[in-house]
């Protein structure tokens, strides 16, 4: 009897306290924090130069006799959250640093050490680079609408299939690092896109931007509008068309432009039908009303291709470049062209790289490039650093 009682009573307590192991249960459920992740991409070069000088664009603005070679630098620094909120939604917060100056020739005023000139600040300074909110399926299944500081649409197809943001831009990312000539092109801005795959191999995408850049506040009432479309006809084959376009504040010392207009136009093509093979290519004209010589408008155009080839997947690669630069297309003695050759070794992990990397620049005109002494080409080796954690 002792027993039976003993049975019924544990029975009743069980029967009881099932509604509170319940509530618990559904509470730790709904209270479990959502996916989230850190991460960290930092790429470290040592530079030499193996011609005489070196190239004009590595010239320190404070001295132009002088160059900067024989040198450890650290070019770009990132750190990354992000956080999968549900399996639509996600945040990402990302700052990046780099040695850009904060305080160039500033000489105080109005206070106790008024006129005393500060020098500049080349510390590794950190900058909000990405901070925008993804919603993924919105409106109808497989549309992503992204909404803040967010990437633009101009150089992700081609950066994607390069691989090797470590060791140099893609072709419009980096033009102006090469040639000094503007395009108004930029890797984030504050804004909003939305993008659409219609079919398997048929993608849209549209962003819509201040058109200041991430580094910069808004200063006119005009917005950037880009537009993308990406057709992939055969699997491993794909072709991407890009244009974007902003009207500009009038300019006072240029010819009359009620609002001056600038457009960029870009195809790339992506061969990767092969295994452990990517070829492409990528082509751009940039037309301004801002660019202007003797009231005629020119186009600042380039064009490249590149391949990489993995021996060992995830371990060794080889990749070769050739870039063509057009800073202006009324006076092509400005002509100029790269060619960047090296390897990508991770010789004990995929998050440490080491890829030296030689670049080759030739100048359709010399003189002009080097303040009138006669030099045509310039070679410079780098051994690249990538860390990622």
């Amino acid at each position: 009897m002792r027993k039976i009682l003993k049975k019924a009573v544990d029975l009743a307590g069980a029967i009881l306290m099932l509604p509170m192991v319940t509530i618990m249960s559904l509470t730790a459920q709904t209270t479990t924090p959502p996916p989230q992740t850190f991460s960290a991409t930092i790429y470290l070069d040592y530079r030499y130069f193996l011609s005489n000088a070196g190239p004009t664009t590595l010239k320190p603005s404070s001295d132009a006799t002088a160059y900067l070679n024989n040198q450890f630098v650290f070019r770009r620094a990132y750190f990354t959250y992000e956080n999968k909120i549900n399996d639509n939604l996600k945040f990402r917060f990302r700052i990046d640093a780099d040695n850009t100056a904060n305080v160039t020739g500033v000489t105080l005023t109005g206070s106790p050490v008024s006129g005393v000139a500060l020098g500049k600040d080349d510390k590794l300074r950190p900058f909000i680079k990405h901070l925008y909110l993804e919603y993924a399926n919105f409106l109808v299944p497989k549309m992503v609408l992204n909404v803040g500081m967010i990437e633009t649409l101009t150089f992700k197809p081609a950066e994607e299939r390069w691989g090797l943001r470590s060791v140099a831009k893609t072709l419009v990312d980096g033009y102006q690092d090469i040639t000094k000539a503007s395009i108004a092109a930029t890797s984030a801005d504050i804004g909003a896109t939305l993008k659409y795959s219609i079919a398997k191999r048929f993608r849209l995408a549209a962003g819509f931007y201040n058109g200041a850049h991430y580094s910069h506040a808004e200063t006119d009432q005009y917005k950037e509008i880009e537009l993308q479309a990406q057709f992939t006809p055969v699997a491993g084959f794909s072709v991407v068309a890009y244009m974007d376009s902003e009207r500009k504040l009038p300019v006072a010392s240029l010819p009359a432009e009620t609002k001056p207009a600038a457009a960029t136009y870009k195809v790339d093509a992506f061969f990767e039908r092969i295994k452990n093979l990517v070829i492409a290519g990528e082509w751009f004209t940039f037309k301004a009303d801002l660019n202007q010589t003797a009231g005629v408008k020119f186009d600042r155009r380039g064009w490249s291709v590149f391949g990489r080839y993995a021996l060992a997947p995830d371990k060794l690669q080889l990749f070769a470049r050739y870039d063509s630069y057009v800073p202006n297309s009324l006076d092509r003695g400005l002509d100029m062209s790269l060619v960047i050759a090296g390897l990508d070794w991770a010789p004990y992990h995929a998050s440490w790289k080491l890829q030296p990397n030689v670049w080759f620049y030739r100048y359709k005109d010399g003189v002009r490039y080097n303040a009138g002494a006669t030099k045509n080409s310039d070679v410079v080796f780098n051994m690249t650093f990538f860390l990622s954690f």
